[in-house]
């Protein structure tokens, strides 16, 4: 199976308060970071961003597209991406570009659990971690669909098509703690994650 990746950075950021693509952390940016962590599980690696975005340089391997119809949220940016991968993967891993303790690891896993299923998602207490989830590229008329309908959230793909829900006992050989599924949403959460890679925060 061909497995690819998916970044999704065209969000507003609005709690963040700046564009969290260029965040720092550890001497790149947060949107770097997570795309040479995807690369190093996956290939090739998709950028989608909103519609005249500035994005922080990425290596020429890295394809950035941009959301076919703008603020359609993350459903909008999985179908830019599903679209941009076809004839070129069989699935591929979702990410958000804020997530600083992604692995290569945790990855690997979540498509090893795909199976049979359309979808691998994370579900984690009574948590569904959509944008840390692989999906194959055959799932893109239904995520069509719902942006026809102007069913935004992610979540309603579940009910379409088959999907396998990883527990947290599926995920603890490659993330005991989960931090993989941390992102950084305002500005203390950015700051506690620069304390807790034992950076000093800005």
């Amino acid at each position: 199976m061909r497995v690819a990746g998916i970044v999704l950075c065209g969000g507003r950021s609005s709690r963040m308060g700046r564009p969290k693509a260029w965040l720092p952390f550890g001497g790149e940016t947060l949107l770097q970071r997570t795309v040479r962590t995807l690369s190093e599980a996956v290939h090739p690696v998709i950028v989608v961003a909103a519609p005249g975005q500035d994005v922080p340089p990425l290596p020429t391997t890295v394809r950035i597209v941009r959301d076919e119809v703008k603020d359609r949220g993350p459903l909008g940016g999985l179908a830019a991406g599903l679209a941009a991968l076809e004839g070129l993967a069989d699935a591929a891993y979702l990410s958000a570009c804020d997530v600083p303790f992604l692995t290569p690891a945790f990855v690997r896993r979540v498509i090893e659990l795909l199976g049979d299923a359309d979808i691998a998602v994370p579900h984690i207490g009574d948590h569904f971690h959509p944008l840390a989830a692989a999906y194959r590229l055959s799932v893109l008329p239904h995520v069509r669909e719902l942006l026809a309908a102007d069913r935004l959230r992610v979540a309603k793909l579940f009910d379409a098509v088959p999907v396998r829900l990883i527990e947290s006992d599926g995920l603890a050989g490659a993330d005991p703690e989960f931090r993989a599924l941390l992102n950084v949403n305002t500005p203390e959460e950015y700051r506690a994650a620069l304390r807790d890679a034992g950076e000093r925060p800005g």
